[in-house]
């Protein structure tokens, strides 16, 4: 019996506490989300942050990762890469036709803007984070015709 319980426990912990330190770490990434979404996942792991979110059927997959972690260098000087997928999500196949852009704002106020490249149906840019703290991210695209906009926080350093 204390076989069991141990097991249950520690499947327990494994399963839910990586989920509760995640949701207190990024405390207030709700306060962006203006969409109506069903779903919203994100995580952090060493130099990889992953943000998911579905808007109007379509869901976008995002990993911010440093330059570095990638043994990569911009010749602009900036720091991150932040990589989207997108999803049709009732069907979950992806969509490779997007046209987008994204916004980050650091935590003094600063803007940057870049638009999404397409490398594939992988679409990114790069910004620069020389900050630390608590990042927004604001991704509007387009997909369709019809616009869509996802926000979320970035917990840098």
């Amino acid at each position: 019996m204390k076989k069991t319980m141990t097991f249950i426990t520690l499947v327990f912990v494994l399963t839910w506490g990586p989920l509760a330190i995640a949701g207190t770490s990024h405390q207030g990434h709700g306060d962006m989300s203006e969409s109506q979404s069903s779903k919203m996942e994100h995580g952090a792991k060493g130099d990889m942050f992953t943000y998911q979110d579905v808007v109007e059927g379509v869901r976008a997959e995002f990993q911010v990762m440093s330059l570095a972690s990638m043994n990569m260098n911009d010749p602009a000087g900036n720091t991150h890469h932040i990589m989207v997928k997108f999803f049709n999500d009732s069907m979950n196949h992806q969509i490779k036709d997007v046209a987008g852009k994204i916004k980050v704002i650091s935590p003094s106020g600063k803007e940057q803007e870049e638009s999404l490249k397409d490398y594939s149906g992988i679409y990114a840019a790069n910004f620069t984070f020389a900050e630390k703290g608590k990042y927004g991210v604001i991704c509007l695209f387009k997909v369709d015709g019809q616009k869509r906009l996802l926000k979320f926080w970035y917990p840098h350093g």
